[in-house]
């Protein structure tokens, strides 16, 4: 899947900024600055979240937070199936039946 190319943020405060003091349609002002119009839109609601506006989104510290949990959950669960697997291990070991 290809990357879009990432917009300067001075680009994105600009354009957040048109659209919130202007009124204008996110499309227009898109059009306007060579902005795709999904990415304008992401932006303002962000900008509407951080300024607590919206609560249908995540502001950005809700976002960084979130994000560093699921990474520690990731990371704990991968060592829990390490643990599980080496006890599985040493229980074989332990369990005094003669091998073949």
């Amino acid at each position: 899947m290809a990357r879009g190319r990432k917009y300067p943020p001075e680009l994105r405060e600009r354009a957040v900024k048109t659209v919130l003091e202007s009124g204008r349609p996110i499309a227009q002002v898109a059009r306007d600055l060579d902005v795709h119009k999904e990415s304008l839109r992401n932006w303002v609601r962000l900008a509407e979240a951080d300024a607590g506006t919206r609560s249908d989104v995540l502001n950005t510290v809700e976002r960084d937070r979130m994000r560093l949990l699921e990474r520690e959950v990731k990371e704990l669960r991968r060592q829990n199936e390490i643990l599980k697997a080496a006890s599985v291990f040493f229980a074989k070991e332990l369990d005094g039946t003669p091998r073949r």
